[in-house]
């Protein structure tokens, strides 16, 4: 999304949770003047979407179950990270599923619906996007720049120590990549590499000549936090040179006010579109009992950020529950 110009003063603080046990949250603010929402369910067994006309409606509006997970094969288990986006007059959905029989076998799938609003009319299934070699992969979404539309993703390569790293290509069309792909980032840093060797979740944002690409890294407990890679919107994206990795967190686990492991984060921006909106899940707890990705109080959140004098979005610290 394109950040707003000014950041103004800040609105009093959002409601949070925004939408309770929806992780990799998601916000579309369309031209219809809805903002649409979509994340994962904590039983990864389907995709939700919901509107509201504003950020905090959100938080009561009734969700829309669009499609379901498949009985066997291919899309039949672990659905994640569902994305939202509007391209060339259609609604697009990108999510990662695994099948039944191998449950962690993840891989990336777009659905299309020519209506008007999302939550009706029917989803097609476009298949699989076929990346250059076929491992585990997640995450993807999309953005256009020039006239270009390009796809980033979360994925495994076998020559590459660790879980997954950011792969960039070009698209021919919304399911398809029409160039190699280019590795962005992969984990590499001290914060980057805690219980997992991972960096996912990838979320896209322009603001004054510079592209700004937030990803997270770690495992996906109180260590989870957001990373920051930043490219000139006159640079080559697929040149891997192009993109500056800031070497601390921008944003991660804060005690103080009891938020831990912020992260998969989007962008939107407010009613008056004067503010720029992270949105971002979080727990309000540090134990977990058992493996963290069964735990389903991954919250959807929601706060308002500026920006710094150099230009890079200041996206503070996590603000606490407000209720």
């Amino acid at each position: 999304m394109t950040s707003t110009q000014t950041s103004g003063q800040s609105l009093a603080q959002l409601r949070n949770p925004l939408v309770e046990q929806r992780a990799d949250p998601w916000v579309w603010k369309h031209t219809d003047g809805y903002y649409y929402f979509t994340g994962s369910v904590p039983e990864y067994d389907r995709i939700e979407l919901r509107r509201a006309a504003t950020i905090s409606g959100l938080s009561d509006a009734a969700g829309a179950v669009v499609w379901v997970q498949h009985d066997s094969g291919p899309m039949s288990k672990h659905i994640w990270a569902p994305e939202l986006h509007f391209i060339d007059d259609k609604w697009y959905i990108y999510f990662a599923a695994a099948r039944e029989d191998a449950p962690f076998r993840h891989r990336m799938y777009v659905l299309e619906n020519e209506s008007a609003n999302p939550l009706e009319g029917s989803w097609t299934e476009k298949g699989q996007i076929i990346t250059d070699w076929d491992s585990f992969s997640l995450d993807a979404t999309t953005f256009r720049h020039n006239d270009e539309q390009y796809l980033v993703w979360a994925q495994q390569d076998p020559a590459i120590q660790g879980n997954t790293n950011l792969y960039i290509a070009a698209m021919s069309s919304p399911w398809t990549l029409k160039s190699k792909q280019v590795l962005i980032t992969k984990p590499e840093l001290d914060w980057e590499v805690i219980g997992f060797m991972v960096n996912e979740g990838a979320a896209v944002l322009k603001r004054d000549g510079k592209i700004f690409m937030t990803y997270s890294a770690s495992a996906t407990n109180h260590h989870y936090a957001m990373g920051l890679l930043t490219a000139s919107e006159s640079s080559d994206l697929l040149d891997p040179a192009s993109w500056m990795k800031s070497q601390s967190p921008v944003f991660a686990s804060c005690p103080e006010t009891s938020q831990y492991g912020p992260g998969h984060n989007s962008f939107t921006v407010s009613e008056d579109g004067e503010q720029d909106i992270l949105i971002y899940h979080a727990r309000s707890y540090k134990e977990i009992v058992g493996d963290p990705l069964f735990d389903p109080n991954r919250h959807a959140r929601a706060k308002v950020f500026t920006w710094n004098s150099d230009g890079t979005p200041d996206f503070g610290k996590p603000p606490a529950d407000t209720e």
